[in-house]
Protein backbone atom coordinates (compact mmCIF):
# COMPACT_ATOMS: atom_id res chain seq x y z
CA UNK A 1 0.00 0.00 0.00
CA UNK A 2 1.28 3.42 -1.16
CA UNK A 3 1.41 5.95 1.74
CA UNK A 4 1.72 9.64 0.39
CA UNK A 5 3.85 12.32 2.74
CA UNK A 6 1.95 15.91 2.38
CA UNK A 7 4.24 16.81 -0.69
CA UNK A 8 3.11 14.08 -1.90
CA UNK A 9 -0.36 13.55 -1.84
CA UNK A 10 -0.63 17.90 -2.39
CA UNK A 11 1.02 17.05 -6.05
CA UNK A 12 -1.45 13.86 -6.70
CA UNK A 13 -4.59 16.15 -6.06
CA UNK A 14 -3.23 19.60 -7.48
CA UNK A 15 -4.32 21.27 -4.18
CA UNK A 16 -1.92 23.01 -2.04
CA UNK A 17 0.18 21.78 1.10
CA UNK A 18 -2.05 24.35 3.36
CA UNK A 19 -5.05 23.03 1.78
CA UNK A 20 -4.21 19.44 2.94
CA UNK A 21 -3.59 21.44 6.49
CA UNK A 22 -7.57 22.92 6.96
CA UNK A 23 -9.29 19.82 5.47
CA UNK A 24 -7.03 17.45 7.84
CA UNK A 25 -7.63 20.00 10.82
CA UNK A 26 -12.00 20.30 9.28
CA UNK A 27 -11.67 16.07 9.84
CA UNK A 28 -12.48 15.80 5.97
CA UNK A 29 -9.47 13.64 6.09
CA UNK A 30 -7.35 12.09 8.26
CA UNK A 31 -3.88 10.50 7.60
CA UNK A 32 -2.80 7.07 7.92
CA UNK A 33 -0.20 6.90 9.99
CA UNK A 34 2.51 9.17 11.37
CA UNK A 35 6.07 8.42 10.65
CA UNK A 36 9.16 8.48 13.74
CA UNK A 37 9.53 11.78 13.16
CA UNK A 38 5.81 12.84 13.39
CA UNK A 39 5.31 13.07 9.51
CA UNK A 40 1.53 12.53 8.30
CA UNK A 41 1.31 9.80 5.79
CA UNK A 42 -1.58 9.36 4.30
CA UNK A 43 -3.25 6.38 1.69
CA UNK A 44 -4.68 6.04 -1.38
CA UNK A 45 -8.29 5.97 -0.05
CA UNK A 46 -7.21 9.61 0.69
CA UNK A 47 -6.03 10.83 -2.52
CA UNK A 48 -9.90 9.68 -3.83
CA UNK A 49 -11.16 11.36 -0.74
CA UNK A 50 -9.26 14.36 -1.33
CA UNK A 51 -10.61 14.01 -5.41
CA UNK A 52 -14.29 13.95 -4.22
CA UNK A 53 -13.93 16.99 -1.90
CA UNK A 54 -12.38 18.64 -4.71
CA UNK A 55 -15.09 17.78 -7.21
CA UNK A 56 -17.99 18.60 -4.58
CA UNK A 57 -16.24 22.25 -4.13
CA UNK A 58 -16.05 22.93 -7.80
CA UNK A 59 -19.82 22.14 -7.65
CA UNK A 60 -20.43 25.15 -4.61
CA UNK A 61 -20.78 22.76 -2.18
CA UNK A 62 -19.64 24.30 1.02
CA UNK A 63 -17.09 22.34 3.45
CA UNK A 64 -19.94 21.63 5.64
CA UNK A 65 -22.17 20.49 3.01
CA UNK A 66 -18.79 18.08 1.68
CA UNK A 67 -18.34 16.63 5.17
CA UNK A 68 -21.95 15.84 6.10
CA UNK A 69 -22.06 14.26 2.70
CA UNK A 70 -18.93 12.62 2.97
CA UNK A 71 -19.92 11.30 6.74
CA UNK A 72 -22.85 10.24 5.42
CA UNK A 73 -21.54 7.39 2.69
CA UNK A 74 -18.99 6.50 4.64
CA UNK A 75 -21.39 4.87 7.27
CA UNK A 76 -23.45 3.87 4.84
CA UNK A 77 -20.78 1.64 3.16
CA UNK A 78 -17.20 0.32 4.31
CA UNK A 79 -16.86 -0.57 0.42
CA UNK A 80 -14.59 2.81 -0.66
CA UNK A 81 -16.09 1.73 -3.63
CA UNK A 82 -19.35 1.51 -3.68
CA UNK A 83 -19.22 5.18 -1.07
CA UNK A 84 -17.40 6.94 -4.34
CA UNK A 85 -19.95 5.75 -6.95
CA UNK A 86 -22.68 6.67 -4.01
CA UNK A 87 -21.26 10.34 -3.34
CA UNK A 88 -20.87 10.83 -7.29
CA UNK A 89 -24.10 9.85 -8.04
CA UNK A 90 -25.61 11.82 -5.05
CA UNK A 91 -23.35 14.86 -5.75
CA UNK A 92 -24.65 14.33 -9.82
CA UNK A 93 -28.45 14.59 -9.20
CA UNK A 94 -28.17 17.52 -6.73
CA UNK A 95 -26.09 19.99 -9.49
CA UNK A 96 -29.28 18.68 -11.73
CA UNK A 97 -31.38 19.91 -9.18
CA UNK A 98 -29.59 23.35 -9.08
CA UNK A 99 -29.55 23.35 -13.19
CA UNK A 100 -33.44 22.78 -13.12
CA UNK A 101 -33.74 25.37 -10.52
CA UNK A 102 -31.57 28.00 -12.93
CA UNK A 103 -33.65 27.10 -15.83
CA UNK A 104 -37.12 27.66 -14.13
CA UNK A 105 -36.76 31.48 -14.97
CA UNK A 106 -35.89 30.64 -18.55
CA UNK A 107 -38.69 28.46 -18.90
CA UNK A 108 -41.03 31.00 -17.73
CA UNK A 109 -39.95 33.44 -20.39
CA UNK A 110 -40.56 30.75 -23.75
CA UNK A 111 -43.60 30.67 -25.50
CA UNK A 112 -46.52 28.15 -23.80
CA UNK A 113 -45.93 25.40 -26.61
CA UNK A 114 -42.08 25.45 -26.79
CA UNK A 115 -42.24 25.46 -23.14
CA UNK A 116 -44.72 22.00 -23.20
CA UNK A 117 -42.05 20.94 -25.57
CA UNK A 118 -39.11 20.80 -23.44
CA UNK A 119 -40.49 20.18 -20.72
CA UNK A 120 -41.81 17.43 -22.19
CA UNK A 121 -38.27 16.05 -23.09
CA UNK A 122 -36.85 16.66 -19.76
CA UNK A 123 -39.85 14.75 -18.27
CA UNK A 124 -39.52 11.87 -20.20
CA UNK A 125 -35.55 11.47 -19.88
CA UNK A 126 -35.91 12.16 -16.03
CA UNK A 127 -38.56 9.42 -15.29
CA UNK A 128 -36.35 6.79 -17.05
CA UNK A 129 -33.01 7.79 -15.03
CA UNK A 130 -35.08 7.42 -12.33
CA UNK A 131 -36.80 3.77 -13.08
CA UNK A 132 -33.20 2.80 -14.01
CA UNK A 133 -31.91 4.18 -10.16
CA UNK A 134 -35.06 2.63 -9.05
CA UNK A 135 -34.23 -0.96 -10.15
CA UNK A 136 -30.93 -0.81 -9.36
CA UNK A 137 -31.12 0.01 -6.08
CA UNK A 138 -33.81 -2.48 -5.36
CA UNK A 139 -32.14 -5.38 -6.66
CA UNK A 140 -28.86 -4.13 -4.34
CA UNK A 141 -31.04 -4.98 -1.61
CA UNK A 142 -31.83 -8.24 -2.52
Amino acid sequence: MKLYRIGELSKAAGVSERTIDYYTKLGLITPEQRTQKNYRLYNHETLSRLERIIQMKLEKYSLDEIKQSLEKWSSVSSNEQVTSKLNSLEIHVQQLEREMNELKPLLQDMKPTHQHKVVAGLLTKSAACMEALKILLESSMM
